[in-house]
């Protein structure tokens, strides 16, 4: 029964040095989390839709736009975990981060971790570059111009293995933190563990 109890409060078995608590924090709020989505949904739909469907193409691809320039507001007006205030530190950390990773130390971020937060500045700068020669490429001045033509191919190729890093990134973090991180975008909540 003692065991039961333990366990439906989320504490661990063991001495008390070694209990550790679970509850939840809000952390990504809806904002977030419809950007998040609807970003997903628009790049996987540009992705398929060149060149036999070049005006849903197009529409998603100003949709990307609309969708960036969101983004680059909300990083600074929107609650704790979505503004970039922690970017810079959690870039230079990124390196040793990534170096203890390949140990399985995972550390606990409440927000994004360094490998996270170098996965965000790939995605949004490849977007960016992408979405800006994609736009680029329909004006008169710059149609069929060879460069803005091959950077948005490179560009939006490289979008796409950005994302698969991505998902992969957020699986395997998630089976080594045993938490639902795909959930968590979701519900705009995760675990923390503390101390009782």
């Amino acid at each position: 029964m003692e065991q039961a109890v333990r366990q439906t409060r989320g504490a661990s078995d063991g001495s008390p040095a070694n209990r550790t608590v679970s509850r939840t924090v809000a952390v990504w709020d809806l904002p977030l989390r419809l950007w998040h989505w609807l970003l997903a949904i628009s790049v996987l739909i540009a992705w398929f839709t060149p060149p036999a469907y070049d005006g849903l193409h197009r529409i998603v691809g100003y949709t990307v736009i609309g969708l960036l320039a969101f983004r680059l507001v909300w990083g600074f007006m929107g609650s704790r975990y979505s503004r970039f205030r922690m970017v810079g530190v959690r870039l230079r950390a990124a390196p040793y981060y990534l170096w203890n990773l390949r140990r399985g130390i995972t550390g606990r971020y409440i927000g994004l971790n360094p490998a996270g937060t170098v996965m965000l500045v790939a995605l949004l700068a490849s977007l960016i570059v992408s979405t800006i020669t994609g736009a680029m490429s329909v004006t008169v001045t710059f149609f069929g111009v060879w460069w803005v033509e091959d950077t948005h191919h490179y560009s939006s190729d490289a979008v796409i293995i950005l994302v698969v890093l991505h998902v992969l990134g957020v699986l395997l973090m998630g089976i080594l933190q045993r938490e639902n991180l795909i959930r968590a975008m979701f519900s705009g909540r995760k675990h923390i563990r503390n101390r009782p």
